[in-house]
């Protein structure tokens, strides 16, 4: 969680030359099987509790099945493995620390981070970056936005995503400036910080924006030190750019990256209303952005094509999984992002050939989610569709189709189901529509196109399952 524990245990593995895998808090006992038995971790550290999730006890279940690992710490528990006891231990009586230290000083190109990402091929994969990496991106990131020792940070976005993270944890560090941290989401409590702390920059995925700046109660806290709002994960509606700007004071500034780059692409203060609200910027320094078309040739500018980027922040490789490392002889990394770029090079992102659904900034694993309902004694055939959003960019709509002779399916069926399977709830569909038969091409596949047509004109409402007839 976005607690000061977090920002002092990275810079703890990173002295000492290990390497951080920030995990979100909502990831249960499936995910962190997988997680963990891939990385081979030695050391978990975790809350005792948290929102009513008694995280202590999952891992005690899961342990036996993760031989890698040795010491799992709770914060704020009492037993003798607490984080508290474990630093109060002292070590210096212990071992050489200095010694220690200058044995495993980490290099600017080890590995020094594995953050998992969800993508197609299903299961999440770890993406490992280095100190030149992740610093050579953010750097340029706050040259771009003129940030500096005068600045303070609030970081509502959760560490364990690289946009908290980068631009959350290890931005105010760089600069010198002071981080304010906000563990769980409340606008109104946003608005208190910004006050009280003297706020000047934050970044967050769209519903953050959204939230603050439609707060009843906005006009009774002086949000006048809020200088700029970065806004990623989606594309910012225009109306609500404007909108935010106008109620919050602050230049809002649009970008866009991944998990493997970093931000890649993001607007200026200063930039005119076309671009902040009409684009998701332009190339950091360092960077080079390619659109072309299925033939690999750069494509026109305002023609729709292949996002690929190419430059220092590109990942060095997925944990385990080289044969998906995305990356060809000419340094290029296919982002399966369609964009267009214009004259200036700022590009608009347009789709994703993947079909990632990206939830309030996290991003649904659609493949696995639709690998376990398929699972489902009920259900036939499935897709996992976005159904868009204002305020949580996303959320997923399962489209299935049921086997013959089985009992009517509903939304809190399937939600239960997965709950069965340990999977996080961040990750269940929220709207169920039944159809007779799934679209399909005359080789088998499901035709996603044309339920995403159908998609665009749903809501998450109260009528959250709908049989449709042919």
């Amino acid at each position: 969680p976005n607690w000061w524990q977090f920002v002092a245990l990275h810079l703890a593995a990173a002295r000492i030359g290990a390497i951080s895998n920030p995990l979100m808090p909502i990831f249960r006992e499936r995910e962190l099987l997988h997680m963990l038995g891939l990385a081979e971790s030695k050391v978990l550290i975790i809350p005792n509790r948290l929102r009513n999730f008694d995280h202590s006890a999952m891992v005690a279940g899961i342990r036996d099945k993760l031989p890698a690992l040795r010491h799992v710490l709770d914060i704020g528990g009492q037993s003798a493995t607490s984080f508290e006891a474990f630093i109060a231990r002292a070590w210096e009586e212990e071992i050489d620390m200095e010694a220690l230290f200058a044995s495993r000083r980490q290099g600017p190109n080890e590995v020094t981070e594995i953050l998992y990402t969800s993508g197609t091929t299903g299961e999440p994969k770890g993406v490992m970056h280095i100190a030149n990496t992740l610093f050579g991106n953010l750097v340029q990131f706050v040259k771009r936005l003129n940030l500096g020792e005068q600045d303070v940070t609030l970081m509502a976005s959760p560490l364990a995503h690289q946009t908290g993270f980068i631009y959350g944890m290890l931005l105010p560090i760089l600069v010198k400036g002071k981080l304010v941290l906000q563990d769980t989401w409340n606008p109104e409590d946003a608005a208190r910080l910004i006050q009280d702390e003297g706020v000047t920059y934050t970044m967050a995925a769209t519903p953050f924006l959204s939230d603050l700046s439609d707060l009843p109660t906005l006009k009774d806290f002086d949000t006048s030190s809020l200088r700029i709002f970065v806004c990623g994960g989606a594309s910012i509606p225009a109306a609500l750019a404007r909108r935010a700007a106008e109620r919050l004071g602050a230049r809002i500034v649009s970008a866009w990256g991944m998990t493997e780059n970093g931000a890649v692409t993001i607007t200026r203060p200063n930039d005119l209303e076309d671009k902040v609200f009409g684009t998701d910027g332009f190339a950091l320094p360092g960077l080079e952005l390619q659109v072309v078309d299925a033939d690999g040739k750069v494509c026109p500018h305002g023609t729709e094509g292949n996002l690929k980027v190419r430059g220092a922040s590109n990942f060095v490789g997925y944990l385990k999984r080289p044969q998906l490392y995305g990356v060809n002889a000419d340094g290029w990394f296919d982002t399966g992002d369609r964009a267009q770029m214009d004259a200036d090079g700022y590009i608009r992102i347009t789709g994703r050939s993947k079909d990632i659904i990206i939830r309030n900034g996290e991003n649904i694993p659609v493949t696995e989610v639709e690998g376990l309902l398929y699972g489902h004694p009920s259900i036939h055939e499935v897709a996992l569709i976005a159904i868009p959003d204002v305020r949580m960019g996303e959320r997923a709509c399962a489209f299935v189709s049921l086997k013959p002779d089985v009992k009517p399916l509903t939304l809190p069926d399937i939600v239960d189901f997965l709950s069965q399977h340990k999977m996080a709830k961040q990750y269940y569909p929220e709207r169920l529509e039944i159809m007779p038969a799934l679209p399909r091409t005359l080789s088998g596949k499901i035709q996603k196109f044309k339920l995403r047509e159908i998609a665009r004109q749903l809501k998450v409402d109260h009528a959250m399952t709908k049989r449709r007839t042919p």
